[in-house]
């Protein structure tokens, strides 16, 4: 007696549903691997991500002014404690400063510049910076302060 389409299918043998071989290739991703790569790779950046925004570490000092609302990121000139100057977080020596903002100022002397100086830095440095971006005649300077803490 010869066995029956049904019964070949009970029995193992045969093909599986809609033709396709039983054992046949999986066309299906396994999603699991892709999902695990790409939250680790969410953790990196959440954690690398502030740590990119400080640029030079400056301690501030501490003042009771409200934070400014501030739409672009502005053009910012750090003193170190060590006196050294820094325009949007690379090194530059005091005589090439206006030279450099020059270069980096994209409203020419309209431009807003952003002094932080560090809490430890002696102020006659301060003031030396800022003379030298009045002098090259930039008029929108202001120094930068943290908000006190409460």
């Amino acid at each position: 007696m010869a066995l029956s389409g049904a019964a070949l299918r009970r029995k193992g043998q045969g093909r599986g549903r809609r033709g396709v071989p039983r054992y046949g290739a999986m066309a299906e991703i396994n999603m699991t691997p892709f999902i695990d790569v790409m939250l680790v790779l969410l953790i990196i950046f959440m954690v690398a991500a502030p740590l990119l925004a400080t640029g030079v570490p400056i301690d501030l000092p501490q003042t009771k002014a409200a934070a400014l609302n501030i739409e672009q990121k502005p053009l910012s000139v750090a003193v170190d404690e060590k006196g050294s100057v820094f325009v949007m977080d690379q090194p530059v020596p005091v005589d090439e400063l206006a030279d450099r903002l020059r270069e980096v100022a994209k409203d020419g002397f309209d431009e807003r510049i952003y002094v932080r100086g560090a809490n430890q830095v002696n102020y006659g440095r301060i003031a030396e910076v800022m003379s030298i971006i009045t002098s090259a005649g930039y008029k929108r300077v202001a120094l930068v302060t943290e908000p006190a803490k409460n």
